[in-house]
């Protein structure tokens, strides 16, 4: 009998069975807690996965992907990579306050990571930076590393390889002209390989470099860099092997010809969102002398493996491999963590799904019935959605959608809202007070009834309605209390969409989100939005914005059907609210907000692709809103990606606003959007409300007068960078106050 192929995963979720790192590290910036207390928990938290993977069967454990905010973040810390703003902090205090900001000293920039809804913090570098490994002998790395030994679970820690996180970084602000982060490799290289050295010293065996970046379009600089980088690791004289880990797609092959170059041992591939790495891996002649971490079982998604797909695959590496191990596609920190935890999902769904701990025995089971100690499984059932017919004959039966010319919307717009230049709104939601997730909690539970819960909602937009009034914004909104979340709230009330009870996710930091699982045909039974947004509108003369969440997003942050494209179910969604607008018109609302914050993050990371996605993506936006009369104002919100890029496609969705994040990115965008040619109104941010500091009035009058001398002032809104959802009242009501303060000065300022 062959003997079984070893078996591991790329990294698994750090929040806990029930979020208590969030918990504990919430305490922590409440000060209800000390340091030492948050390092137990985070140490309890660490030895419980360690000991649960161990168990499952693994064949290898990875460490340090435990992390108290970001990886990335992490290795930052780890080189000594920190922007003088934060050198008068230590410990934990300098970490967040790069993570979070703290009194007069912003955060790091943040966004997505990759084509994921996880968040890291961008790495501002100067071309006068000195890595050095910060903590020595005592290296996150190393120390996790061995924290886990002295439980006896040997383990393979996990570390961002040198060439993504320069790939990711960003030059200082007013640093040298055409200097790129990647210009510091050779230095950081030379701490990865101190590091390499003391973990070898330690004992470990083998080590993981992420290197994610090497799925896109590599110039051939990248790819120089690359073989630079592994070449000068490979021939460290004293080290443990080495598995670079490819994933998210199929990697550039010039970066696999280059990796083939060097003496590194393992390279680890994404065999179910990378379906050319077969290909590519045949094409460079196959790794006849190393071992190849297959990515058989889906790190992105919750549907179930299919062993006969799987079986395929390894059968074809093993004519291109020396070795072939059984691993995850990418880290499991991007699903659930526990099927078994939700009672509540119907039993035809829930057979088809797998979460984190299910798919850690999926990735075990393979490994033996690879080898042959195991039959081949059934393949899974699949789930047979529900096909609504009448939706389909909908949507077959539209034909080109577009709204009107955007120059009479405009013009029919400002005579209708009567609105200043600057005009002043938020993004949409307020602070979801305690009061606010008990009466949800007591709704859902049974405690109160109905009219209760409509009541204590109804009580509390009222008061958010009076609270922007008395703070002089233009545009409001009504709060969202209702909402738990921008996407599962409307998967709730749509038919072919399941949810979860305890399916939380990290997106950054201490913010979990609980992605809803789309299954089957996407169809709207009543009106979602209008009974409060028409409330709310009953209490003001000022306009209140309706707040819906766009089709791609609803798409971005769910686990989405396989069995079709997503352009079809993303028409599907499209229609769902495209009655939704219909209805809030009806009721009186004349300023509609379709987010869509997660359009560049669906971008495909290969250029080739870019094209099609964007067409769909464009397309279910359009389909969404363009039934929408031309005295109705559609916008929309964007945040935390590289907007540059998709300059194009965020004109062609014909949002009459658009607002983004600028605050973090110094306005980057706005800038982006003066050479393109922008016309549409914009609205960036000039607050960061990630961070929990209050911005001055100067500091927004300053980013605000910045946008200004890049768009035309009539179509420049002044609003936070994202909804207030995460906030407290008093940081809240402050920063409105001065953000107001700021618009009406520049205001002055243009007469």
């Amino acid at each position: 009998m062959p003997k079984s192929p070893n078996t591991t995963i790329l990294g698994y979720p750090r929040i806990g069975a029930r979020r208590e790192l969030k918990f504990a590290t919430e305490d922590y910036w409440a000060g209800r807690i000390d340091a030492a207390a948050l390092e137990a928990t985070a140490a309890s938290l660490r030895a419980q996965v360690w000991t649960e993977l161990r168990e499952a069967g693994l064949t290898e454990v990875p460490s340090n992907t435990f992390s108290f905010y970001d990886q990335v973040l992490d290795t930052s810390v780890m080189v000594d990579a920190v922007p003088d703003r934060y050198r008068r902090l230590t410990g934990l205090d300098r970490y967040f306050a790069m993570a979070r900001g703290a009194r007069e000293v912003p955060a790091l920039e943040m966004t997505k990571w990759f084509d994921t809804n996880y968040h890291y913090l961008v790495p501002e570098l100067a071309l006068d930076a000195r890595f050095r490994l910060a903590d020595g002998a005592a290296a996150k790395p190393l120390r996790e590393y061995l924290e886990a030994r002295a439980l006896g679970i040997e383990t393979r820690p996990v570390l961002i390889g040198p060439v993504t996180y320069l790939l990711l970084a960003k030059a200082e602000a007013g640093g040298v002209e055409g200097f790129q982060p990647l210009d510091l490799l050779d230095g950081l290289v030379e701490v990865y390989g101190e590091l390499l050295e003391r973990l070898a010293g330690a004992g470990a065996r083998r080590v993981q470099l992420d290197e994610p970046a090497l799925v896109g379009d590599l110039t051939e600089a990248q790819v120089t860099a690359v073989r630079r980088a592994y070449t000068r690791l490979g021939d460290l004289p004293s080290r443990p092997r080495l598995l670079v880990a490819t994933y998210f797609g199929a990697v550039d092959r010039g970066a696999l010809a280059a990796l083939a170059e060097t003496k590194i041992e393992a390279v680890g591939l994404d065999l179910t969102a990378g379906t050319g790495n077969l290909e590519t891996l045949a094409s460079v002649g196959g790794l006849p002398y190393r071992t190849v971490v297959a990515g058989l079982v889906d790190g992105r998604n919750v549907w179930r493996t299919d062993p006969r797909r799987a079986k395929a695959a390894y059968a074809v590496l093993l004519g291109l491999a020396g070795h072939v191990e059984i691993s995850t596609s990418c880290s499991l920190l991007h699903v659930p963590l526990d099927l078994e935890a939700e009672a509540g999902l119907d039993a035809a769904v829930k057979g088809r799904l797998a979460f984190a701990r299910q798919k850690v025995a999926e990735v075990a089971a393979l490994g033996r019935v690879l080898g042959g100690a195991e039959p081949l499984p059934a393949e899974p059932d699949r789930v047979l959605p529900a096909v609504d017919e009448r939706v389909r004959a909908r949507l077959d039966a539209l034909g080109e959608v577009r709204r009107g010319d955007r120059a009479a919307r405009f013009a029919a717009q400002r005579a209708a809202l009567a609105l200043p230049d600057l005009a002043t709104t938020t993004i949409g939601s307020f602070p979801q007070t305690a009061e606010i997730r008990t009466a949800r909690a007591d709704h859902k539970a049974g405690r109160i009834d109905d009219a209760a819960y409509t009541a204590a909602m109804r009580q509390e937009i009222a008061r958010v309605i009076v609270l922007q009034e008395d703070l002089g914004l233009d545009v409001l909104v009504h709060g969202e209390p209702e909402r738990n979340d921008m996407v599962q709230y409307f998967a709730e009330q749509l038919t072919g969409y399941a949810v979860t009870d305890h399916g939380w996710v990290q997106s950054y930091g201490t913010r979990c989100v609980r992605p809803p699982i789309l299954y089957g045909d996407i169809s709207r039974p009543r009106p979602m939005t209008t009974e409060w947004a028409s409330y709310a509108q009953s209490l003001t003369a000022k306009p209140v914005k309706g707040m819906l969440t766009g089709p791609v997003t609803m798409l971005a942050w769910s686990f989405v059907r396989d069995d079709q494209p997503l352009a079809h179910t993303a028409r599907q969604v499209a229609l769902a609210l495209r009655d939704e607008i219909t209805d809030l018109e009806a009721a009186g609302i004349r300023v509609i907000q379709v987010d869509e914050p997660a359009l560049r993050e669906l971008l495909p990371l290969r250029q080739a692709d870019h094209a099609a996605y964007l067409d769909w993506a464009v397309a279910a936006f359009r389909l969404a809103t363009s039934g929408a009369a031309d005295t109705t104002q559609i916008h929309t919100h964007m945040c935390y990606s590289e907007f540059g890029e998709i300059i194009g496609a965020i004109a062609a969705l014909d949002a009459d606003v658009t607002s983004v994040e600028a605050a973090r990115s110094h306005m980057e965008l706005v800038t982006d959007l003066r050479r393109a040619g922008y016309q549409n109104g914009i609205g960036p941010g000039v607050w960061d409300i990630h961070s929990p500091r209050v911005p001055s009035v100067e500091e927004m009058e300053h980013n605000l007068r910045r946008a200004v001398q890049a768009v035309d002032p009539a179509r420049v809104w002044v609003n936070p960078d994202c909804g207030l959802k995460t906030r407290a009242y008093p940081e809240t009501e402050a920063s409105l106050r001065n953000l107001v303060a700021a618009a009406v000065k520049v205001r002055a300022h243009l007469r």
